[in-house]
């Protein structure tokens, strides 16, 4: 059977959906469902609210259509189909010389994934996003199997860099790989003391890797305290040497705010007063947090949020004053990040913009939601933006005036949707396929 009644959730567990989901392992599956009953897709669902759900109706699941297509070693173009997980492409090009030129957090973040949130890395400030380097990309579009580049249907390939699935089913993709010297990353890792120090430093980095672990519930002097990650790729081959680890049952530890202090503290202590530089392997470096699974449990059933906003290098008064206001709450997990980005970004819903972006985890709990909204009514003052990718809470009106092109999308993903099959919840909760 084709189609199987499924229950299914995002990434953060606090929202999900029941639906029919289908699985197909070709292209002429997929083109046929496309055909007879269009509907919106999904890859492993690392997107953390409702971006991949569509709660009472039908949805497609592309990790089945994971093959790599076709490869040039001299210049480094991978083709691959969107179900592909970009910790794959890595473990299978990086010991070849290549590996992709910007990736997330996870490496189980799947290409087609990748594409519809225009993702970015610890590299935004050299690399950009995700989108910039995707060199065309092929999807279901307005009925039909359409190819779509920086060249090449410019406008559609501006509307589906980011565009969170609604200007078709993507089916494959070429990218641009970075060369690579080796599979290991040589890091440098340092303790910073205060919040100045913490963009100070990062301002003054040249490192082409950086990114900044906060502790998020460190006040007064101490407010911003953390450690400073500056990497490099290496020249070495190096087999990931952590052992994975799992998490078999909701233990909710993340929520206690006692264990998130001794844990911070302890995290903190790790690095030397002097620092210390050591080589890594890749996968150790970009993904940290897959080598432990089910890591989602730690926040117990009810699940978590995250808060990630990004603001323009002017406003880290602002982003500081985020950062008070959630260290007096007491609410914050151990996993905040600090990064500075450029400017890069590809498409029209496309999330990065020039500064500083600050990335906080929270338990599902009143408290934590209304501290969320009230962090999100200051990025939005401080003319920042939240990333969609993370979103289960806010406003279809705070969304919308975040991002200056989302009329030209809605006008795009109309004309490759005209029927609206491709809606999903969190389409339909921040009414974002409205033109008012």
């Amino acid at each position: 059977m084709l189609w199987k009644t499924t229950e299914y959730t995002g990434w953060g567990r606090v929202l999900n959906a029941t639906g029919d989901i289908a699985r197909p392992e070709r292209a002429a599956t997929l083109a046929r469902i496309m055909q007879d009953t269009p509907a919106p897709a999904f890859g492993n669902r690392r997107s953390y609210g409702d971006s991949p759900l569509n709660d009472g109706g039908r949805a497609i699941d592309m990790t089945r259509m994971d093959k790599v297509l076709a490869f040039d070693p001299d210049t480094g173009i991978v083709e691959a189909e969107a179900g592909i997980r970009l910790g794959e492409l890595m473990r299978l090009f990086a010991p070849r010389g290549w590996t992709p030129a910007v990736v997330p957090g996870t490496g189980f973040c799947t290409l087609g994934g990748a594409i519809a949130n225009d993702v970015h890395g610890k590299n935004h400030h050299v690399a950009g996003s995700f989108g910039e380097h995707v060199v065309s990309v092929t999807l279901f579009s307005g009925g039909k199997r359409v190819t779509a580049s920086p060249s090449r249907q410019k406008t559609l390939f501006r509307a589906t860099m980011g565009g969170i699935g609604q200007t078709g089913v993507i089916l494959s993709a070429k990218i641009k790989m970075k060369p690579c010297p080796g599979t290991a990353m040589r890091v440098t890792e340092r303790r910073i003391d205060d919040w100045d120090d913490q963009i100070d430093a990062l301002e003054a980095s040249t490192a082409p890797y950086a990114v900044s672990w906060i502790d998020a519930q460190a006040k007064g002097s101490k407010l911003g305290r953390g450690i400073l990650e500056e990497a490099e790729l290496a020249g070495q081959n190096l087999p990931s040497r952590a052992k994975p680890k799992s998490v078999p049952v909701n233990i909710g530890l993340f929520s206690n705010s006692l264990f998130t202090k001794g844990f911070n503290a302890g995290y903190l202590r790790r690095i030397p007063v002097g620092g210390r530089t050591s080589d890594k392997p890749m996968e150790d470096f970009f993904f940290p947090l897959d080598k432990v699974h089910g890591m989602t449990k730690l926040y117990g059933k009810a699940g978590f949020h995250q808060f990630q906003c990004v603001v323009g290098p002017d406003q880290t008064d602002a982003l500081r004053g985020m950062m008070e206001r959630i260290a007096r709450s007491g609410l914050a997990s151990p996993l905040a990040v600090l990064k500075r980005m450029g400017a890069g970004r590809a498409g029209m819903l496309s999330f990065p913009m020039e500064g500083y972006t600050l990335a906080v985890d929270f338990p599902n709990r009143d408290k934590a939601r209304k501290l969320i909204g009230a962090l999100e009514q200051m990025c939005a003052e401080a003319g920042g933006r939240l990333y969609l990718a993370k979103d289960s809470l806010a406003t279809g009106e705070t969304i919308k005036a975040m991002y200056p092109e989302w009329q030209d999308w809605v006008a795009e993903a109309a004309k490759a949707d005209p029927e609206g099959a491709l809606i999903t919840d969190m389409v339909r909760r921040l009414d974002m396929r409205s033109a008012t």
